[in-house]
Order: C-alpha cells, then sequence, then structure tokens
C-alpha cells in the first residue's frame, strides 16, 4: 500500500492505494456526449510509462527517427512532451486537493486536461494533478510525476494490500452494457490484444479456439489476415490451466497484476488479455435459470429478463488498437504498417 503526497510541503494528496497494472481503456476515446464511469478502482492506482500530457507536438513537427527514441514506430497524430510516469487514481482517493479555476478547459461535458494540471495542493498551492472527467473520456486523476511522490501507507507492512489491489484487478467486468451493447472495456481490451495477435502471426492465419474468444477475435483475425492454411493455433494459458499442446503458436495470458506485461510460457509467443476478461474467457459466467437447489415450484415461473444478448458482431476498439500497434517495434515490417496505415485511413471501416 502507498500514499502520494506533494513534493513540494509533504501534504497527502491520497488515500492509501495499492498498484494495479493500466487499464487498457486509458488510452480509449468512446462515444459522443457519453459520461464515462471511474477509470481506476478504489483504492488502486496505476503508473503510465509513457510521457502523459502537454506539450504535445505533431507528427510532423516530430518525425520518425526522433519518433522512434520515444518508442513510437508509426504515425500518430501528436506526441506527448511532458513527464513520463504519471500515476492513476480514482477521483474519490484524492485528498487536500482544489481546482485551478484558470486551467478547468474540456471540449464537451467537464474537464479534459488540455490546460495541464488542474488541481494544486490544498495547502501549498503546487499544481499536483489533472482531473478528467470531459464526456468520451474515462474518469480520472492524473498525478504529476514531477509535483508528487509516494511513500509507503503508514501503519504494519502486510501483504494484504497488494492482495485486495489483485482482487479489484479481477474483478469481472460484463462483457454487455445494460443496453444490450458490447462493453467499451472489453474492446479496449481487445484493441490491446489484437495488435498484440497481428505480431505474433507474422502475417499468417491465425486458428481462435472456439467460445468468447472467438466471438471478440475471429472476424478481426480473419478480415485482416490472410486465411490461407496452415493457421497459428491460439489457445489459454495462465495460473490454474495445464501447460499449452505442443502444436499451440499463440497463447492469451492475463498480465502480471502490476506491471501489466504478459507472463512468458516457454515455446510460444504470449498475447496479454486483462485479467478480469482473461478469467471470464477460461471460465465464462452464465446465469442459471432455476436455483442452484431445490427447483422450482410446481406451476411457478421464472419472469426475469432473459439474459442480454449482442446487437451486432464484436468490434475492437480501433484507437486502442492503432495506439498499441505503433508501439510494437515490429510494425516497422512491410506487411504490418501497411496494415497499421490502412485502419488509420480509415478506421471505422471493417473490423472495426
Amino acid at each position: 500500500m502507498a500514499v502520494f503526497v506533494c513534493a513540494g510541503c509533504d501534504a497527502v494528496l491520497t488515500a492509501e492505494v495499492s498498484q494495479v497494472a493500466l487499464p487498457a481503456e486509458v488510452h480509449q476515446r468512446w462515444g459522443n456526449g457519453v459520461l464515462l464511469p471511474v477509470l481506476m478502482a478504489a483504492g488502486t492506482y496505476a503508473v503510465e510509462p509513457e510521457p502523459s500530457g502537454p506539450p504535445w507536438r505533431p507528427w510532423s513537427e516530430v518525425g520518425p527517427e526522433e519518433a522512434e527514441k520515444r518508442g513510437v514506430y508509426a504515425p500518430v497524430f501528436a506526441l506527448s512532451f511532458g513527464a513520463p510516469g504519471a500515476v492513476f487514481v480514482a477521483p474519490g482517493d484524492t485528498r487536500g486537493t482544489v481546482l485551478i479555476p484558470e486551467r478547468c478547459g474540456g471540449f464537451c461535458c467537464g474537464l479534459d486536461g488540455r490546460d495541464g494540471p488542474n488541481l494544486a495542493c490544498e495547502r501549498c498551492g503546487r499544481a499536483v494533478a489533472t482531473r478528467i472527467d470531459d464526456c468520451s473520456y474515462w474518469q480520472s486523476v492524473r498525478l504529476d510525476p514531477q509535483a508528487v511522490r509516494g511513500l509507503p501507507a503508514p501503519g504494519p507492512t502486510t501483504g494484504s494490500g497488494r492482495r485486495e489491489g489483485r482482487e479489484r484487478e479481477r474483478e469481472r467486468t460484463s462483457p454487455l452494457d445494460p443496453y444490450g451493447g458490447w462493453s467499451p472495456r472489453w474492446e479496449a481490451a481487445a484493441g490491446v490484444a489484437l495488435a498484440h495477435l497481428l505480431v505474433a502471426s507474422e502475417g499468417r492465419a491465425v486458428a481462435v479456439p472456439d467460445g468468447l474468444a472467438a466471438e471478440l477475435f475471429r472476424h478481426a483475425l480473419d478480415t485482416l489476415l490472410p486465411t490461407a492454411r496452415p493457421a497459428k493455433r491460439v489457445a489459454l494459458a495462465g495460473p490454474g490451466l495445464p501447460a499449452p499442446d505442443a502444436g499451440v503458436d499463440i497463447v492469451l495470458v492475463p498480465p502480471r497484476p502490476c506491471t501489466g506485461r504478459a507472463r512468458q510460457p516457454p515455446g510460444t509467443a504470449a498475447v496479454p488479455m486483462t485479467a478480469d476478461i482473461w478469467s471470464q474467457l477460461t471460465s465464462p459466467h452464465r446465469e442459471l435459470p432455476v436455483p442452484v437447489t431445490g427447483g422450482m415450484p410446481d406451476g411457478v415461473f421464472r419472469d426475469d429478463p432473459l439474459p442480454l444478448h449482442p446487437r451486432r458482431l464484436f468490434r475492437p476498439d480501433w484507437g486502442v488498437f492503432l495506439h498499441t500497434l505503433a508501439r510494437l517495434p515490429a510494425v516497422r515490417e512491410p506487411w504490418l504498417r501497411a496494415l497499421h496505415d490502412h485502419v488509420r485511413s480509415r478506421p471505422y471501416a471493417d473490423p472495426f
């Protein structure tokens, strides 16, 4: 467990929080006029290793050589030249901050951070964080790594904080929203995984196992890759599952809880899949039409609504997909760069 304090006066700025992997949807922009939920679960924080926030420089000004030094290997609209290492927390976990009125710009319904840090330390007035709650953005507070520092939480040191953080990370996110549409969290996670699947494919066809994984990836892979066989085989792997068969080439695995890096089984290419979604791919939860024990009394019928079913084919998030693919060195290969540029020029075409 940790708390973050102001680097200027040591005032406490957050509740006690546990580190988890950076959510896939941190770079997602979803819908228009839609107020998205909170990005981070209460009591957790995540670190963004890349630079974030203003100032921004357009790709035409940065150029490919400088971009590659910053870990970006294909064109993007603009690159952040802010400090790396920003810390994301839930707005409800902040303490002792006040808004900076002259920095409260936004595009539509709230704050989007365009003017730089918009939260100041209540004690000393130092700008310490950016509140983001505009429509189409996941609500969050981004602590400025140059204005805050993390300290161990007071009290006895135990493993409970880390366990609590992992439990929150594993909380199940329904694949569908309340109206039968696909969850934007699932679309973002699939966008990240799809970019890694394409790299692991090396330009060959990819065969995904039947079930929920097929719903997420089969259409996109069949659209973006050649369908000629033999195909590379994908399987689910990770804690509690047997080792992949000898014929498996690619595995979908949950990332490590704090770093977000994929677990790497020997002899296969590992593709990271958000932990709570991976758990549902391996053991999908299904609503039962009758009680687990006892059955229903004679003549009594359930009048609950039927389980929701998706209204449309699943589509990975194209923005998250491109953000991820542009930061994988393999995108410099001609076939993959051509695919990247095609999706970038037609972002809403099939399969997105």
